[in-house]
């Protein structure tokens, strides 16, 4: 059967008649809860070699993509709620970081099945976004206040009221900037670590002199950053995804293909696709991010609010019907 697995890109007009007919594996998890929307999160590791999976039933496991049976799985247990968030770190293969409901935040080190750090009383939390040299993470509750945390340290470096409804946070590539996304439909660029905006107009009012990327008309859900800082690009609840280039920070196109709300967004590791996850629908929604085309919908049975590119190849890890599945795991393209 043909395959993704590639670390060659392929045209989009191969691409788009390729990926539906795609099959995939499926990992399956017999002890965890059925309901289709219990996997909240799914974070693949630098190596793109594991993914781990974090549910509402505090279920948080790490999968060995070429093993699809849960014995050779590691269940890391502890968190006492809902698993908000997981992400490894992107300087080191095999050390993760949750985020849970219950306030509190672990840095685990996978290969031994060890508590790392962890940092509690945070409220209840559900943002999370490593910097790129893995030193520190921003960690956000549902009181729209973020903190800075240390993989070695349990208690806060420092901690920011934001002033308004922040829904995400993402980090540029150098670890300078911080891009978090509102209620109020718009994309904040944050200097890091002073929290401080990054741009501001010199001729408005103090209330108005913040410069900030205004794309959606509802609330601004999640940004995702292109792996070669090409774009950035922000999902809402209106159901549009949003391309911003990153010099002048001009909108240069949207895709308006989504059913539902944007969940996920994801990047393939070229930068050439992108596709978005919604909690309705049946489908996952491939587009080309240097045109806005659409490409295709890969039909699943559910709706697929959480989906991720891995990091180095064409290989595709989304939710569906309660269980992690991704497409181009092997090789042999099951």
């Amino acid at each position: 059967m043909a395959h993704l697995v590639t670390r060659t890109s392929v045209a989009p007009e191969r691409f788009k008649t390729l990926l539906p007919s795609l099959r995939p594996t499926i990992y399956h998890d017999p002890s965890a809860s059925k309901a289709a929307n219990n996997i909240r999160t799914i974070a693949w590791n630098p190596l793109g070699n594991y993914i781990a999976t974090g549910c509402v039933d505090k279920t948080l496991r790490v999968w060995n993509i070429e093993k699809p049976n849960v014995r050779m799985t590691t269940e890391l247990k502890g968190h006492a709620a809902s698993i908000e968030k997981v992400a490894f770190n992107p300087a080191s293969e095999l050390e993760l970081c949750s985020v849970s409901s219950d306030g509190v935040v672990r840095f685990w080190d996978v290969k031994t099945k060890t508590i790392l750090n962890e940092v509690k009383g945070l409220g209840e939390t559900f943002t999370l976004a490593w910097a790129p040299r893995g030193e520190c993470v921003v960690v956000g509750n549902k009181d729209d206040k973020l903190f800075v945390l240390s993989p070695t340290q349990s208690t806060p470096l420092s901690e920011h009221q934001q002033p308004v409804a922040t829904n995400n946070t993402t980090f540029c590539w150098s670890g300078q900037r911080l891009f978090t996304t509102t209620g109020e439909g718009k994309t904040r660029i944050l200097s890091f670590p002073s929290f401080e905006p990054a741009f501001e107009f010199d001729y408005k009012d103090e209330e108005h002199k913040e410069f900030q990327l205004t794309g959606h008309t509802s609330s601004c859900i999640l940004a995702e950053l292109h792996p070669f800082n090409r774009y950035l690009a922000t999902g809402g609840t209106d159901s549009t995804i949003a391309l911003w280039e990153t010099a002048e920070w001009n909108c240069v196109r949207t895709v308006s293909k989504m059913t539902g709300p944007v969940r996920s967004l994801s990047f393939s590791w070229d930068g050439l696709y992108i596709v978005g996850g919604s909690d309705e629908g049946a489908g996952l929604e491939v587009a080309n991010a240097e045109t806005g085309e659409h490409l295709c919908t890969y039909k699943t049975k559910d709706p697929s609010p959480v989906v991720a590119w891995a990091p180095n190849r064409y290989a595709l890890a989304y939710t569906d019907a309660g269980t992690l599945r991704i497409i181009g795991a092997t090789p042999g393209g099951k």
